[in-house]
Protein backbone atom coordinates (compact mmCIF):
# COMPACT_ATOMS: atom_id res chain seq x y z
CA UNK A 1 0.00 0.00 0.00
CA UNK A 2 0.97 3.04 -1.17
CA UNK A 3 0.17 6.37 0.91
CA UNK A 4 -0.16 9.49 -1.64
CA UNK A 5 0.53 13.13 -0.03
CA UNK A 6 -0.41 15.42 -2.30
CA UNK A 7 1.53 18.71 -2.14
CA UNK A 8 2.38 21.50 -3.45
CA UNK A 9 5.65 23.02 -3.66
CA UNK A 10 5.48 26.73 -4.88
CA UNK A 11 2.68 27.78 -2.31
CA UNK A 12 2.45 31.14 -1.43
CA UNK A 13 0.47 30.22 1.32
CA UNK A 14 2.51 30.13 4.94
CA UNK A 15 -0.76 28.11 6.20
CA UNK A 16 -0.42 25.55 3.30
CA UNK A 17 3.57 25.26 3.97
CA UNK A 18 3.18 24.53 8.09
CA UNK A 19 0.61 22.41 7.35
CA UNK A 20 2.51 20.20 4.51
CA UNK A 21 5.35 20.15 6.64
CA UNK A 22 3.61 18.83 9.73
CA UNK A 23 2.17 15.83 7.44
CA UNK A 24 5.19 14.88 5.82
CA UNK A 25 7.38 15.71 9.10
CA UNK A 26 5.07 13.31 11.12
CA UNK A 27 5.07 10.55 8.73
CA UNK A 28 8.61 10.64 8.23
CA UNK A 29 8.54 10.41 12.49
CA UNK A 30 6.21 7.18 11.93
CA UNK A 31 8.43 5.95 9.58
CA UNK A 32 5.60 5.61 6.77
CA UNK A 33 6.73 5.02 3.32
CA UNK A 34 4.52 7.64 1.51
CA UNK A 35 5.00 9.27 -2.00
CA UNK A 36 4.89 13.05 -2.11
CA UNK A 37 2.85 14.13 -5.22
CA UNK A 38 3.52 17.64 -6.47
CA UNK A 39 0.30 19.47 -7.74
CA UNK A 40 2.13 22.31 -8.33
CA UNK A 41 4.59 21.14 -10.75
CA UNK A 42 2.47 18.59 -12.40
CA UNK A 43 -1.28 19.41 -14.09
CA UNK A 44 -1.94 15.49 -13.63
CA UNK A 45 -1.38 14.81 -10.23
CA UNK A 46 -3.47 17.96 -9.21
CA UNK A 47 -6.24 16.81 -11.64
CA UNK A 48 -6.64 13.55 -9.89
CA UNK A 49 -6.29 14.82 -6.82
CA UNK A 50 -9.42 16.90 -7.78
CA UNK A 51 -10.91 14.52 -8.75
CA UNK A 52 -10.56 11.75 -6.41
CA UNK A 53 -11.35 13.66 -3.35
CA UNK A 54 -14.87 13.56 -2.48
CA UNK A 55 -17.58 15.74 -2.95
CA UNK A 56 -18.66 15.99 0.87
CA UNK A 57 -14.70 16.69 1.67
CA UNK A 58 -14.29 19.58 -0.41
CA UNK A 59 -14.45 23.28 0.48
CA UNK A 60 -17.50 25.79 -0.78
CA UNK A 61 -15.26 26.54 -3.89
CA UNK A 62 -14.99 23.41 -4.80
CA UNK A 63 -11.33 22.97 -5.04
CA UNK A 64 -9.57 21.52 -2.41
CA UNK A 65 -6.33 22.62 -1.21
CA UNK A 66 -2.75 20.60 -0.41
CA UNK A 67 -2.02 18.95 1.40
CA UNK A 68 -4.58 15.83 0.72
CA UNK A 69 -3.74 12.26 1.82
CA UNK A 70 -4.60 9.04 -0.26
CA UNK A 71 -4.10 5.06 0.51
CA UNK A 72 -3.87 4.25 -3.10
CA UNK A 73 -6.73 5.43 -4.50
CA UNK A 74 -8.72 5.63 -1.35
CA UNK A 75 -9.06 8.51 0.27
CA UNK A 76 -7.68 9.65 3.77
CA UNK A 77 -8.30 12.83 4.58
CA UNK A 78 -6.77 16.69 4.73
CA UNK A 79 -4.88 18.22 6.98
CA UNK A 80 -7.57 18.77 9.46
CA UNK A 81 -8.78 14.76 9.64
CA UNK A 82 -5.31 13.78 9.61
CA UNK A 83 -4.71 16.28 12.92
CA UNK A 84 -7.36 14.93 14.68
CA UNK A 85 -6.37 11.45 13.87
CA UNK A 86 -2.88 12.36 14.74
CA UNK A 87 -4.55 13.64 18.63
CA UNK A 88 -6.05 10.71 19.46
CA UNK A 89 -3.26 8.77 18.10
CA UNK A 90 -5.01 6.65 15.36
CA UNK A 91 -3.15 7.76 12.25
CA UNK A 92 -2.45 4.24 11.10
CA UNK A 93 -6.12 3.55 11.38
CA UNK A 94 -6.55 7.07 9.65
CA UNK A 95 -3.95 6.07 6.72
CA UNK A 96 -5.86 2.68 6.64
CA UNK A 97 -2.38 0.80 7.61
CA UNK A 98 -2.02 -2.17 10.62
CA UNK A 99 -0.65 -0.29 13.26
CA UNK A 100 2.86 -1.43 14.29
CA UNK A 101 3.74 -3.57 17.07
CA UNK A 102 4.34 -1.30 20.16
CA UNK A 103 2.52 2.07 18.48
CA UNK A 104 0.48 3.66 21.12
CA UNK A 105 -2.72 2.48 18.46
CA UNK A 106 -1.57 -0.88 18.59
CA UNK A 107 -1.53 -0.84 22.49
CA UNK A 108 -5.11 0.68 22.23
CA UNK A 109 -5.91 -2.03 20.08
CA UNK A 110 -4.91 -4.62 22.17
CA UNK A 111 -6.31 -2.88 25.51
CA UNK A 112 -9.97 -2.79 23.62
CA UNK A 113 -9.52 -6.75 22.41
CA UNK A 114 -12.27 -6.06 19.87
CA UNK A 115 -13.89 -9.48 19.30
CA UNK A 116 -16.14 -10.24 16.13
CA UNK A 117 -19.24 -9.22 17.24
CA UNK A 118 -18.30 -5.26 17.35
CA UNK A 119 -18.24 -5.51 21.63
CA UNK A 120 -15.46 -4.94 23.58
CA UNK A 121 -14.51 -8.66 25.80
CA UNK A 122 -13.88 -6.07 28.57
CA UNK A 123 -17.65 -5.18 28.11
CA UNK A 124 -19.14 -8.79 27.47
CA UNK A 125 -17.21 -9.63 30.85
CA UNK A 126 -19.00 -7.03 32.75
CA UNK A 127 -22.06 -8.03 31.36
CA UNK A 128 -21.59 -11.24 31.97
CA UNK A 129 -19.90 -10.96 35.76
CA UNK A 130 -22.83 -8.60 36.32
CA UNK A 131 -26.45 -10.82 35.03
CA UNK A 132 -24.72 -13.58 37.29
CA UNK A 133 -24.87 -11.12 40.55
CA UNK A 134 -28.54 -10.29 39.36
CA UNK A 135 -29.65 -14.09 38.71
CA UNK A 136 -28.18 -15.05 42.37
CA UNK A 137 -29.81 -12.18 44.05
CA UNK A 138 -33.21 -12.89 42.07
CA UNK A 139 -32.33 -16.88 43.43
CA UNK A 140 -32.15 -15.96 46.93
CA UNK A 141 -35.22 -13.26 47.17
CA UNK A 142 -37.53 -16.56 45.33
CA UNK A 143 -36.12 -18.91 48.39
CA UNK A 144 -36.79 -16.23 50.92
CA UNK A 145 -40.54 -15.56 49.85
CA UNK A 146 -40.96 -19.40 49.24
CA UNK A 147 -40.16 -19.71 52.62
CA UNK A 148 -42.02 -17.08 54.28
CA UNK A 149 -45.50 -18.34 52.45
CA UNK A 150 -44.38 -22.06 53.56
CA UNK A 151 -44.21 -20.43 57.17
CA UNK A 152 -47.99 -18.75 56.48
CA UNK A 153 -49.34 -22.00 55.37
CA UNK A 154 -47.90 -23.41 58.64
CA UNK A 155 -49.29 -20.62 60.70
CA UNK A 156 -52.52 -20.47 59.27
CA UNK A 157 -52.95 -24.28 59.79
CA UNK A 158 -51.76 -24.43 62.95
CA UNK A 159 -54.90 -24.66 65.79
CA UNK A 160 -55.36 -21.45 67.71
CA UNK A 161 -52.95 -20.78 70.47
CA UNK A 162 -50.24 -22.42 69.34
CA UNK A 163 -47.00 -21.52 68.25
CA UNK A 164 -44.87 -22.46 64.84
CA UNK A 165 -41.39 -23.10 65.16
CA UNK A 166 -39.11 -23.01 62.75
CA UNK A 167 -35.41 -21.71 62.01
CA UNK A 168 -32.78 -22.27 64.45
CA UNK A 169 -36.03 -22.42 67.33
CA UNK A 170 -34.23 -20.63 69.46
CA UNK A 171 -37.47 -18.62 71.10
CA UNK A 172 -36.26 -15.23 69.13
CA UNK A 173 -38.66 -13.54 66.83
CA UNK A 174 -37.29 -13.27 63.47
CA UNK A 175 -36.68 -10.40 61.40
CA UNK A 176 -37.23 -10.84 57.87
CA UNK A 177 -35.00 -9.09 55.34
CA UNK A 178 -31.69 -9.00 53.57
CA UNK A 179 -29.74 -7.79 56.35
CA UNK A 180 -30.21 -11.31 57.74
CA UNK A 181 -30.67 -13.57 54.94
CA UNK A 182 -33.58 -14.72 56.28
CA UNK A 183 -32.19 -17.14 58.53
CA UNK A 184 -33.14 -16.96 62.32
CA UNK A 185 -35.81 -19.00 64.82
CA UNK A 186 -39.42 -17.61 64.90
CA UNK A 187 -42.02 -18.32 67.24
CA UNK A 188 -45.22 -17.22 66.64
CA UNK A 189 -48.79 -18.41 67.69
CA UNK A 190 -51.66 -17.59 65.70
CA UNK A 191 -53.99 -15.39 66.82
CA UNK A 192 -57.43 -16.43 67.15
Amino acid sequence: MVIKVFLASSSGSTAIKKKQQDVVGFLEALKVDYTPLDIACNEDNRMWMRQNVPEDKKPANGIPLPPQIFNEESYCGDYDTFFDAKEDNLVYTFLGLPPPPGSKEAEQADKDNIVENGTHAEENLDDTIEGQAEEEEEQEEEDLQSEEEEELRQLESAPCGQGLKSGGGRGRRRRVGRNTGGRGGVVEAKRC
